[in-house]
């Protein structure tokens, strides 16, 4: 019986956390037991940046063919609003949609060039917080389904963006 690593996050936080399970093991058995450690009641599971949750017969095998890396969360979807130069967009994602992909929806909504994209960062609106590219907004939003940010200038020191220099 091989044993493998999955990699999830969750509304329970934003720390990326391992889990063990067999690659024969069902869904429903990895939920159950993560259930009890992280006090799920009802709760979807999505791979990143899939819009609909997985199935609980689907086996940790297929998972794994899939990228592996999942996201618990009780929305389907969260509700993300970016705000820029003064307007608002919103748009509906899967909890398990990255950062980076928000940002490259709201760079298109925003018809910014590739360089003036690669400039801005989203931050979390009324914060300084500037999640990693690779957060799942549901990790964001907690056990709410919304979430709003700004895109803002990225940070430079010495003329470079900040995630360049020693991060």
């Amino acid at each position: 019986m091989s044993v493998v690593d999955i990699f999830y996050q969750g509304e329970h936080g934003r720390e990326i956390e391992v889990a063990e399970a067999a690659l024969s093991e069902t869904l429903a058995a990895l939920k159950g037991r993560l259930a009890e450690r992280h006090g799920y009641t009802e709760v979807l599971v999505f791979v990143e940046d899939e819009d609909e949750p997985l199935s609980d017969e689907i086996t940790i095998a297929v998972i794994v063919e899939r990228g592996g890396k999942l996201h618990f969360h009780h929305c389907r979807e969260v509700e993300v609003t970016v705000g820029f130069a003064g307007k608002r967009h919103s748009r509906k994602f899967a909890p398990s949609t990255t950062v980076a992909r928000v940002k490259a929806w709201a760079a298109e909504v925003y018809n910014m060039t590739a360089h003036d994209a690669g400039e801005h960062v989203l931050q979390i609106a009324g914060t300084h917080d500037r999640p990693s590219p690779a957060a799942h907004i549901g990790a964001l939003a907690g056990k709410v389904c919304k979430i709003a940010f700004d895109l803002v200038a990225d940070e430079r020191i010495n003329g470079a963006p900040e995630e360049r220099v020693g991060r």
